[in-house]
């Protein structure tokens, strides 16, 4: 029923900037929150980044700072923009949608991932 695909992952140095885009079909976009998560080998899934209907938005401890959340409603898209990047970055990107339940993010539905390498 829905269907998210991410792009713009890749090979960066460090220091370096990417932005990650999540296009969104077969859903009310608009009334949905959306998150990032990424995943490296062996680590556990983090929450990078939300963004809820109304546009707020919540960070990671680890990125804040330096990654930005924010979506278009008009062209059903999400993005994540990503500057100063470290190699501790290096990870698989996943979008997802979801809602807030008592203000924790809960996710419904998950995109394929995208590779994002931080690396000399």
């Amino acid at each position: 029923q829905v269907q998210l695909v991410e792009s713009g992952g890749g090979l960066v140095q460090p220091g370096g900037s990417l932005r990650l885009s999540c296009v969104a079909s077969g859903t009310m976009f608009s009334i949905k929150a959306m998150g990032w998560y990424r995943q490296a080998p062996g680590k556990e899934r983090e929450l990078v980044a939300t963004i809820s209907s109304v546009s707020s938005t919540k960070y990671a401890d680890s990125v804040k700072g330096r990654f930005t959340i924010s979506r278009d409603n008009a062209k059903k898209t999400v993005y994540l923009q990503m500057n100063s990047l470290k190699p501790e970055d290096t990870a698989v990107y996943y979008c997802t949608i979801g809602s807030f339940i008592g203000g924790v993010y809960n996710v419904r539905s998950w995109g394929q991932g995208t590779q994002v390498t931080v690396s000399s």
